[in-house]
């Protein structure tokens, strides 16, 4: 009699017993493979910024120097290790800013602040946001914003968030590590039964302000109209985000393969960024979600490393003290940065592959530095788009929408979209 391997079990058989073997590398798993293979990991996409820019004289390679034979400046030296896995792009622009302290407000919308007529603020979608429809849809978490606090000192602008929704309003984040913590891997103490009926609550009030709003419709003037239907876009939006909760309310949160304990106290600025990278590789561990973005701090990032000043004060830098902050800090963050780009290699998939593998991970500021609203700092690295990686790509127009980066990065990733906030093309350099 023969048994086939269905499992990654192997047996011993004697003429009067089966017995069960543990899983035996060299007996099991070529065979297993070829019965069921494994998943192919799945697309992630992360967005980390920062406020205040950065040191344009010590952070940004020769301008003159581009393709793989490229130095990598003072700035970016923590990142030597790592230099044949990413991408530094110059020339890329956001050319709707006007303000140079929001830094995170239109930095993944590259929306005009000035477009509806008559106000003097409007956004769009973020690129995070048109990734998540996609990207988000069999994770517990279609998304997952981080943030920080006091983040008005930090360069960040209206709505403190990277993330827009589809009306373009900002979205809230988790703005500590015990916040992100907890929401990722703690289950909640309130019985099944009684969130069961805490989520019909929610969705008793949601029918009941539909149907009475949907019977103003015959009394309304066409710009109420609009705001009714913006409002109706709004509720739809939480109805969907009630039925993803309802769906995994009895599906315990899984715990990293990597152990990682809960946060405890206060932490700050370099510690504080350096655990939110742990507890992101987490998250990707376990699937709780695909897309992430992290607006980092910068006031507290820099007194953590011994300054006085505020970053804002900061980026005003000239020669002596102010430059000295501004560049120990970019020097921080890259060290910090290349820590994250090593674990995201060091973690493993199902498949065999890596975290770095499947991400596509991008770092960068909405601002050069000072005032100037140019040029922004850009960094890409991980292998979820196939980008051909090792080397400093300068763009021929130096107001490249920052946007046509966005929406490569999104083509790249498989998602279906055909433009992206002031985009007027792709950066087909990136694979070529």
């Amino acid at each position: 009699m023969k048994f086939p391997i269905t499992t990654r079990r192997s047996f011993l058989r004697s003429s009067t017993a089966l017995v069960a073997l543990p899983f035996l590398e060299s007996l099991g798993a070529k065979a297993f493979a070829k019965a069921a293979p494994l998943a192919a990991a799945p697309k992630r996409m992360v967005f980390l910024g920062f406020g205040w820019g950065v040191t344009k004289e010590s952070w940004y390679p020769d301008i003159n120097t581009t393709g793989t034979n490229y130095v990598l400046p003072k700035g970016l030296q923590g990142l030597q290790r790592h230099k044949k896995d990413i991408t530094i792009i110059q020339n890329l622009t956001n050319q709707f800013s006007n303000e140079a302290h929001w830094g995170s407000t239109f930095y993944l919308t590259g929306a005009n602040r000035y477009a509806e007529p008559g106000q003097s603020f409007y956004n769009s979608i973020s690129a995070d946001q048109v990734a998540a429809k996609t990207l988000g849809k069999e994770t517990r978490f279609t998304s997952i914003q981080l943030g920080c606090e006091k983040a008005e000192d930090s360069g960040h602008g209206p709505g403190l968030s990277m993330s827009w929704n589809q009306q373009g309003k900002p979205i809230a984040g988790l703005n500590t590590p015990v916040a992100a913590y907890h929401k990722l891997f703690s289950d909640s103490d309130t019985p099944l039964e009684q969130r069961q009926a805490m989520l019909k609550q929610k969705r008793s009030v949601l029918d009941t302000v539909l149907e009475n709003a949907g019977s103003m419709n015959g009394k309304l003037s066409k710009t109420d109209t609009d705001k009714l239907d913006e409002y109706f876009q709004s509720i739809r939006e939480i109805e969907v985000r009630l039925s993803k909760e309802e769906q995994w309310l009895d599906v315990p949160k899984k715990q990293p393969t990597d152990s990682i304990n809960e946060p405890q106290g206060d932490i700050e600025g370099y510690e504080e960024v350096k655990l939110m990278y742990d507890i992101m590789i987490a998250a990707m561990q376990v699937d709780a979600t695909r897309v992430m973005t992290y607006r980092q701090p910068v006031d507290t990032f820099i007194r953590s490393l011994g300054a006085t000043i505020t970053g804002h004060n900061m980026s005003h830098y000239t020669n002596g003290s102010r430059l000295s902050v501004s560049e120990m800090r970019d020097e921080k963050q890259t060290e910090l940065f290349a820590y994250f780009i090593d674990r995201l290699k060091a973690s493993k998939e199902a498949d065999g592959t890596s975290l770095f593998d499947s991400v596509t991970l991008s770092y960068g500021s909405n601002i050069e530095s000072i005032h100037y609203l140019k040029n922004c700092p850009t960094i890409l690295t991980g292998g979820g788009a196939g980008i051909n990686h090792g080397r400093h790509l300068v763009m021929d127009d130096p107001k490249t929408p920052l946007c046509n980066l966005w929406l490569s990065l999104l083509q790249g990733n498989g998602i279906s979209v055909d433009a992206h906030g002031d985009s007027n093309g792709t950066i087909k350099e990136l694979w070529t």
